[in-house]
């Protein structure tokens, strides 16, 4: 899925407020994840923390009664996108490692981990993954060929 300027401008100010409550001058907060919960019919994003407490949230237009039976796994390389985007800052937020971003349905069932913040573990986008497990068999056939 593609977005619109404007779409990576509204998911970046939510997450800019996100990192407003966590700053990293403050005293570690006690979360393991930030919650991102999108509603398809509506485009609501919004970000909760462990408790369900709501920390912010934005109506994404482009989402609005989107019917497309992948959205989740379209949007997940959108909020993943921003999420690099704002990855310096995102990575130092006031919450003890290692967290994760999640992103959710509207039924609250985990859709996927978007980022994980820890000093040893790093998440690799699909896309950059696709193809692998073909490029490891033809590698594995050519060395026992040989």
């Amino acid at each position: 899925m593609k977005a619109t300027e404007q779409t990576l401008q509204q998911i970046g100010r939510a997450l800019k407020k996100v990192a407003d409550k966590f700053p990293a001058d403050q005293e570690a907060a006690m979360l393991t994840d930030v919650h991102i919960r999108v509603t398809q019919e509506t485009g609501e994003l919004v970000v909760f923390n462990d408790d369900d407490v709501e920390l912010t949230r934005c109506v994404v237009e482009e989402w609005i009664d989107n019917k497309d039976d992948d959205f989740y796994e379209g949007i997940t390389s959108v909020l993943r996108k921003c999420i690099d985007a704002q990855k310096d800052l995102l990575d130092n937020l006031s919450i003890l490692k290692p967290y994760a971003f999640v992103l959710e349905d509207d039924d609250h069932e985990t859709v996927a981990e978007l980022h994980v913040v820890d000093d040893d573990t790093v998440i690799i986008d699909s896309e950059l993954m696709e193809g692998l497990d073909k490029d490891l068999d033809d590698f594995f056939e050519k060395l026992l060929k040989s």
